[in-house]
């Protein structure tokens, strides 16, 4: 039986705490602004493409492709960390998990899942689509 990497528990702010509720729903949101249209990761409250306050948070699809990845083969359980881009357009940090780490490859389709914290909201990851 293999070990179970151990993800620490997101502290969630006031900023914050919308999105990790969805999270807990199985939902993945993304950030938007009412004043350019533009969607962006992370969701926050001011917008970094035109500074404005009037953000909100869409549901993603869920959907995205390799960006690039590296694969932590020295750590004590191996893991790999990526940027995928989301189906919507921005680019997001996150693990790819549940495949073999030498099968990724820059361009693969993946889908959100999300996995369990310590004592915390679950954290959207990805798996090949």
């Amino acid at each position: 039986m293999s070990e179970t990497r151990i993800i620490a528990s997101p502290q969630p702010n006031p900023e914050t705490e919308k999105f990790w509720e969805a999270a807990s729903s199985g939902k993945l949101m993304i950030g938007s602004c009412k004043s350019c249209s533009k969607v962006h990761w992370y969701p926050r409250a001011i917008c970094p493409h035109c500074f404005s306050d009037q953000t909100e948070l869409k549901e993603a699809a869920g959907t995205g492709e390799v960006y690039t990845f590296s694969v932590m083969k020295r750590a004590k359980i191996p893991f790999a960390i990526a940027y995928v881009t989301l189906a919507e357009g921005p680019k997001m940090m996150t693990n790819i998990v549940d495949t073999d780490l030498d099968a990724i490859t820059i361009g693969q389709k993946v889908k959100v899942v999300f996995k369990e914290t310590e004592d915390g909201p679950p954290v959207p990851m990805f798996t090949p689509a």
